[in-house]
């Protein structure tokens, strides 16, 4: 996979281990001739180490060999969430420090999780793009004439806080992206 192809998310391999990117940066070249460099922060998914990469548009990195299982929450305890494969009911338990970044995201009813499988482990999971929380909390709306729109903090039921338009109230739906944390629309 080419560096301008890559996206956030993406599993490759680096250095001979499976790495996902977690954010991206480009540099566009101030002078003729020169190239455009890709600078991918990125996590190694077995070691949870953080390795910076650096590559030229053209210059690529290898798909990494694993397998994606769609999975469902279990339950959970107080040091691992507890997964149950879809397709062969087996389960996965992944400590709570190795899903830091998708826990605010999990509940119990999240459809579309997938656990990513290496050498026969389980070594994290990917959540959905794009999910669905309820307001739990929220200051009421306030009446005026606004020429912009005005958000306010939401707590959602994961505990996660976005900031949302200040006309949404408690208990109403609403769509979050994962990879930013950011609110999208009402659900």
């Amino acid at each position: 996979m080419q560096a301008k192809e890559i996206k956030n998310g993406s599993i490759v391999e680096y250095d001979g281990s499976p790495v996902i990117i977690e954010s991206i940066k480009v540099n566009s070249p101030s002078a003729r001739g020169a190239s455009t460099v890709y600078k991918f922060r990125a996590r190694n998914i077995v070691t949870r180490q953080k390795i910076d990469i650096a590559l030229k548009g053209t210059e690529s990195l290898a798909d990494a060999d694993f397998e994606k299982r769609d999975v469902k929450l279990m339950y959970s305890d107080a040091t691992h969430y507890h997964f149950l494969d879809q397709s062969d009911f087996q389960q996965y338990s992944i400590a709570i420090e190795d899903i830091e970044n998708e826990k605010p995201y999990i509940t119990d009813s999240l459809e579309g999780v997938l656990a990513l499988i290496y050498n026969g482990d389980c070594v994290g999971i990917q959540v959905p793009h794009t999910i669905e929380l309820t307001v739990t909390q929220c200051d009421p709306g306030v009446k005026g004439n606004s020429a912009t729109s005005r958000t306010k903090p939401a707590q959602l039921e994961t505990g996660l806080e976005v900031q949302v338009p200040e006309y949404l109230k408690e208990g109403e739906r609403v769509k979050v992206d994962t990879r930013t944390g950011q609110y999208l629309s009402r659900a």
